[in-house]
């Protein structure tokens, strides 16, 4: 026998009405889609938030 015989779909969803989506569509189509976002360039880097220690000055000559 089948084991997949007693599984019934589920209906979708209805979709809930959205005042803010169809906003967006109208302003789409009278100004036209938004540019793409440039990337952030990455700040410069931190300094070490902690000075070297003694054992490590030393070994690094």
């Amino acid at each position: 026998m089948c084991e997949d015989a007693g599984i019934v779909p589920r209906k979708p969803r209805k979709k809930t009405f959205s005042a803010a989506k169809v906003v967006r569509e109208m302003a789409r189509e009278r100004v036209g889609s938004p540019k793409p976002s440039q990337l952030v360039k990455a700040k410069t880097t931190k300094a070490e938030k902690h000075k070297p220690t003694l054992g490590k000055l030393l070994a690094d000559d």
